[in-house]
């Protein structure tokens, strides 16, 4: 049963560079690519990618070198010349884990053991939020909307200056939340008050409306003296002036965004949310869907059916909003990893036709005949699953990076193969190859050496298939990501196969033919 279209709205594609970040020029072809299958914004997320400058260079990423401001400016022009808007992402309170895990920034940590949530009560976390903030949006003149993230903020409460704040009677864990993001959508207002700004709503979807129309209440530090801009001190004190704004609280500062990625996304619930953050007086919201990386944080390939699900469950929410309301957008979210300290899930080449497949799926209200026809025709592939397509004779112009994404789908159809993942569950292992008989040399030679010879075939096999991705990685990723990508997701299955085969040649040699 199909639900009308997507209304009108941006349709975002997010492009997370915290992992595996595309070379420039392939991130052109992409740009070009998103666009022609029907995207018209980029959400884009740079966290270390990003060129920090001054006491912020310490943010830069050092496994490979940061795009620069000309590849900033470059990719503007670019997304401009195709109509596409370009709304960046800069977390601003969790998910911070970029910057707090370094040992200058430490001290600025909610508590010591969670990297990524902010201290929200220091002067100078606040300001180097606004230092972020300030340089982000210099490099992005013509910048209309803003993402200041505030998702999973996740220990907030528990460090010792929010407990001492906590202690006084009325106040609790949520005023706290409102009261830092309400500082910074304050300053940005106060700043650039054309910007518009979007934060996650994850942390506001168990408020009241009374609690979300609150005028939230000061946490500041008293008497630290701040380490950045100048501009940036005006930060703290937005709390006691409003500058003339319409409000006192969030209503009216930020747009939020609803994100859900699972296919049975509950639509009701989902509804009576939109409902209960219109009647608190937010007119404008926006739906986050997902594309890729919301599967399972090691994903290598994605299930173009369970995104497809996703935004079917999402249309039927856009048909059931509550009038009045404007349902701005959706950004369709394509997770490179689960945040800066997890490991890489699927790129973008392979996820292709799953964001088409998505896009489609909004434009036409179901993945119909008729919308898989397009995919397949746009992509020049024979199926909208990415580890089922084939190469068609038509035009595949629309698909930069395609022989990565094919040669990703055949290994990991091997690395996934039984045979391999259980090998060292296998009856010749496991009978006459344990860590009993490992341990006091008792092995059975010919029985070792079949063992030795399926291992060692499994390894060329897998050698092959892991030279042809390396190769073809190189050309639109940093070397320093095909390494990541091969030791996290090939290491833990070519280890096991490599020290069977050493441990069989040691036992041959010590014992002799």
């Amino acid at each position: 049963m199909s639900s009308p279209p997507w209304p009108t709205g941006k349709k975002l594609v997010h492009l997370d560079l915290k992992g595996a970040p595309p070379k420039l020029e392939y991130l052109h072809q992409m740009i070009e690519c998103f666009s022609q299958l029907g995207a018209d914004g980029l959400l884009v997320e740079y966290e270390d990618m990003f060129p920090y400058e001054g006491e912020l260079k310490v943010l830069q990423a050092t496994a490979q070198p940061v795009y620069s401001q000309d590849d900033i400016f470059s990719l503007q022009k670019v997304a401009t010349s195709k109509g596409m808007e370009i709304v960046p992402l800069v977390q601003t309170f969790g998910h911070m884990e970029f910057v707090l895990k370094h040992q200058a920034m430490q001290s600025l940590r909610e508590v010591s053991n969670c990297v990524g949530t902010l201290n929200p009560h220091k002067e100078d976390g606040r300001q180097l939020v606004t230092e972020m903030l300030r340089q982000v949006v210099k490099l992005h003149p013509g910048v209309k909307t803003l993402h200041i993230g505030a998702d999973e903020v996740y220990m907030l409460g528990e460090g010792e200056m929010s407990k001492l704040w906590l202690a006084s009677p009325g106040r609790t864990v949520e005023q706290l939340f409102l009261t830092h993001v309400v500082s910074v959508a304050k300053y940005i207002k106060e700043t650039w008050p054309h910007i518009t700004i979007i934060m996650w709503d994850d942390m506001m979807r168990g408020m009241s409306q009374d609690t979300l129309r609150d005028k939230p209440m000061d946490i500041r530090e008293n008497g630290c003296p701040g380490r950045f801009s100048e501009e940036a001190l005006k930060f703290g004190s937005l709390l006691e002036n409003s500058g003339g704004l319409a409000t006192s609280g969030i209503v009216g500062q930020v747009q939020p965004m609803l994100w859900d990625y699972t296919p049975n996304l509950d639509v009701n619930k989902t509804v009576s949310l939109l409902e209960k953050y219109y009647s608190a007086g937010m007119q404008d919201v926006w739906a986050a869907s997902s594309f890729k990386g919301s599967t399972c944080v090691y994903t290598n390939v994605p299930s173009t059916q369970r995104h497809v699900e996703n935004h079917l469950q999402w249309l039927k929410v856009a048909a059931s909003v509550p009038s009045g309301l404007n349902l701005k957008g959706i950004a369709i979210t394509g997770w490179q990893r689960y945040d800066h300290m997890s490991v890489l899930c699927e790129l973008l080449p392979v996820a292709l036709p799953s964001l088409a497949a998505c896009l489609q799926t909004l434009f036409h209200g179901q993945l119909s005949t008729e919308a898989q026809s397009k995919v397949r025709k746009m992509l020049g592939v024979s199926s909208v699953e990415a580890e089922s397509m084939e190469s068609t004779s038509g035009d595949s112009t629309l698909f930069p990076g395609r022989s990565l994404a094919e040669s990703i789908v055949e290994l990991d159809s091997l690395l996934s193969s039984d045979d391999i993942v259980y090998f060292e569950k296998n009856m010749y292992v496991r009978g006459w190859l344990s860590p009993y008989h490992r341990a006091r040399r008792m092995v059975n030679p010919l029985i070792a050496m079949q063992i030795h010879s399926q291992a060692s075939r499994y390894l060329a096999m897998l050698q092959q298939k892991v030279d042809i991705v390396r190769e073809r990685m190189s050309h639109l990723y940093p070397d320093s990501t095909a390494q990541e990508w091969l030791e996290e997701h090939v290491g833990p299955v070519m280890v096991p196969l490599q020290r069977i085969v050493e441990e069989i040649t040691a036992f041959t040699l010590e014992t002799g033919p």
